[in-house]
């Protein structure tokens, strides 16, 4: 039983966690908000555009493994700030870049410490809140990055327009190294950790290799669809009359309304379980939200549910990593779930701009988006099958 120092302990270190992980929404939000002055600047295409966005997962698809193993070697926090620290040197390259090079090069080290953050991050939550609403925790956890993102739409754009494209990678840079200094002085791991170890109990069961696969192609496509809506959506609105501070504005209501549905659809879970059938209701809304988006006035209409309903089970989606591994084993599966991630992550991007390419149409890589949302359901029905047959012994 928790003693109550311990419950106050596991809620600072998750308000820690979450201001500092901010910042990787943050970053990231750079791109997208600065793209049509790349494409002027540098002579780019919005197949570039979506090369440069996806370029910042492409580090997760050979380090993600690799990363997960540190995690015997060297403390979560460690790893923690040595992620931030990553993510604020590759924005600042970003930010004195000559070329759509320079700046790939940037995304890339920025994107080294997005993997290593997405990782430990998640894998410090699950240690403080194993078995202890988990769920709730994880909503809260991944509410930071809508809410970076949603911060880099408003302020990303503007700062773009006022003063310069440069300027807001910078900023994101700043908020990066300053969350690492609050990491390494604040953070502690939990007293009750188990220790890690190098024999046949740490590695994966038969059983946990099918769990983290499904709950990572799961996490996957979510976030695919997700990041094509914000990187394309507001073409959508522009392309309806919108100008474009209006369309990040209107798209960006959703990322904000998603820290507080996020947070409440966890405790929903965490309290009367039901996950598929959330995570089914949700999605319906999700596809149902991208299809109002090209319908003339219902921007908003559209954005308002996407983050009530469509983002809402951010959270839980999350929390089946935390479900699918023992805590022994939960640094190298972290692994396993963020390289399928990341490989998702890697291919959609290039993909939605080159349907837009293609189309000439915004609304073709918005219909991409809503086939990675639907197809999130049959792959947490695929978790909660294998997760109902018995275990097996480490292979």
């Amino acid at each position: 039983m928790a003693t109550a120092g311990q419950i106050v302990m596991r809620w600072r270190i998750l308000s820690l966690l979450f201001l500092a992980r901010v910042g990787m929404g943050l970053q990231f939000q750079t791109l997208a908000s600065v793209g049509d002055d790349l494409i002027v600047a540098f002579g780019l295409d919005y197949t570039s555009i979506g090369l440069l966005i996806g370029l910042f997962m492409a580090p997760g698809v050979v380090l993600a493994l690799p990363a997960g193993y540190l995690g015997r070697l060297i403390s979560d926090r460690e790893m923690a700030v040595l992620g931030l620290v990553a993510l604020a040197a590759g924005g600042l390259i970003s930010a004195f870049a000559g070329g759509g090079t320079g700046v790939g090069a940037g995304r890339m080290i920025a994107g080294i410490g997005f993997l290593i953050i997405n990782l430990y991050f998640t894998k410090m939550v699950a240690d403080w809140f194993d078995g202890r609403e988990i769920a709730t925790a994880m909503s809260i956890l991944v509410m930071s990055w809508p809410f970076g993102i949603a911060m880099g739409q408003v302020g990303h754009a503007w700062l773009a327009e006022v003063y310069d494209w440069r300027l807001p990678f910078q900023v994101a840079s700043l908020y990066c190294a300053l969350a690492a200094a609050a990491v390494f002085f604040l953070y502690r791991a939990p007293d009750d950790l188990p220790a890690v170890t190098s024999g046949r109990a740490a590695r994966l069961t038969g059983q946990e290799w099918r769990l983290i696969f499904s709950a990572g192609a799961a996490w996957g496509v979510f976030n695919a669809a997700y990041v094509t809506y914000l990187s394309f959506g507001p073409k959508v609105l522009e392309a309806l009359g919108q100008t474009a501070i209006a369309a990040a504005g209107i798209i960006s209501v959703g990322s904000w309304l998603m820290i507080g549905s996020g947070a409440a659809c966890g405790q929903i879970v965490d309290r009367f379980g039901r996950r598929t059938l959330v995570l089914s209701v949700c999605m319906v809304g999700a596809v149902a939200a991208l299809w109002l988006l090209s319908y003339p006035g219902a921007g908003l209409a559209a954005s308002l549910l996407f983050g009530l309903v469509g983002m809402a089970p951010a959270g839980v989606i999350m929390a089946l990593a935390g479900l699918a591994l023992r805590p022994e084993v939960r640094a190298f599966g972290m692994g396993v779930f963020f390289t399928v991630y990341y490989a998702i992550m890697l291919a959609t991007p290039p993909t939605a701009g080159a349907i837009l390419d293609a189309t000439g149409k915004p609304q073709g890589p918005i219909w991409l988006a809503m086939l990675l949302f639907a197809s999130v359901v049959p792959l947490a029905l695929a978790f909660q099958v294998i997760k109902s047959r018995p275990q097996g012994r480490p292979d």
